[in-house]
This record gives C-alpha cells, structure tokens and sequence, in this order.
C-alpha cells in the first residue's frame, strides 16, 4: 500500500516537473545563430540574437523582444536580442537641443512594451555591433515617428534594405 503511494507521488512529481517546464520553456525558447541574408548572398551571423520569432501577420517583424532600457533617442536594448540602434535616423546626443525630447520620446513609446524589429538584411550591425532595425510598438513604425515628430533627422548609410528617409516625406 505504502509502495503504491511513493509510487502515484513520484509520478504527480515528475508531472508537475514536466508542466511547470513546458510553461517555462515557451517563455524562454530562443534560437542561438540567427542567420540574416543579404542581397549580395553574403551571410551574416548574429550570435548574440536570443529572442522570439515573431508570429505577427506582418512579414516585416522578424523578432520581437521586451524592451528594458533606453539608451538615447535612437538606440534600445532589447530583452533576447541585444542593442538596437534604429536605423535610417539619428537623434540629438546627450548635452544637444532635443535629446530629452527624443529620448523621452523612446521612452513612453518602448520602455517596458514588447517591440518588433525588422532587421536590416543589407547591414544587420553598425560598427559598434548593434542590430541595426526599424522598431514597432503597437503597430506603429517608431523610426518613421521620430522623424514625423521632428525628433529625428535622416541618417542614411548604405548599404541598407530600407529608402533613404524611410518614406517620410
């Protein structure tokens, strides 16, 4: 009898072990070497990607990750992928007129909200190793806003997926 209790204990145990990390799991699933190709048939690898695909409809976002820091006006760090700096734009710097403003900016728009990135598959990095992508939040492209609001100028370095000035006319 006592046996048969140890062994209905045993099995709960190692249900509840199995359930607890199939939850967990999903929230953790990541993907290591995330190849990007590029129109020159070139391959780049980012290693540090360790986010979520996006199941959205938009074919656009390629991953999508919760945004955990501000850096300034153009560039976040992202939760699983790393440091995006948004690409086809630049804002003020620190000490110059508007950095509050665009930064402010990123902040109530990103910080804390899930973000969708459509990473730019001619350069995927910059020099300093951020992924460089336009950035989502609810739908709205935060590039093209930054720009629409002032808050940005165009900033365009080739080569790149995306028009110079992102069509913001």
């Amino acid at each position: 009898m006592k046996k048969n209790k140890d062994l209905k204990r045993i099995i709960f145990i190692i249900f509840l072990i199995f359930a607890i990390s199939s939850v967990f799991g999903k929230l953790f699933v990541g993907v290591d070497n995330n190849v990007i190709d590029n129109p020159n048939d070139r391959n780049y690898t980012n290693n540090s990607y360790n986010g979520t695909i996006s199941n959205l409809s938009n074919p656009n976002y390629e991953v999508e990750g919760l945004c955990s820091n501000v850096v300034d006006g153009d560039t976040i760090d992202v939760v699983g992928v790393g440091r995006i700096r948004l690409v086809g734009i630049d804002t003020p710097e620190i000490g110059q007129p508007g950095y509050e403003e665009a930064t402010n900016y990123i902040k109530s728009m990103c910080l804390g909200k899930t973000v969708y990135l459509d990473i730019d598959n001619a350069e995927p990095k910059d020099k300093y190793g951020r992924t460089l992508a336009i950035v989502y939040v609810d739908g709205i492209n935060i590039n093209q806003e930054l720009l629409k609001l002032g808050y940005a100028k165009v900033l365009y370095i080739p080569p790149s997926e995306f028009e110079e000035g992102l069509g913001v006319v």
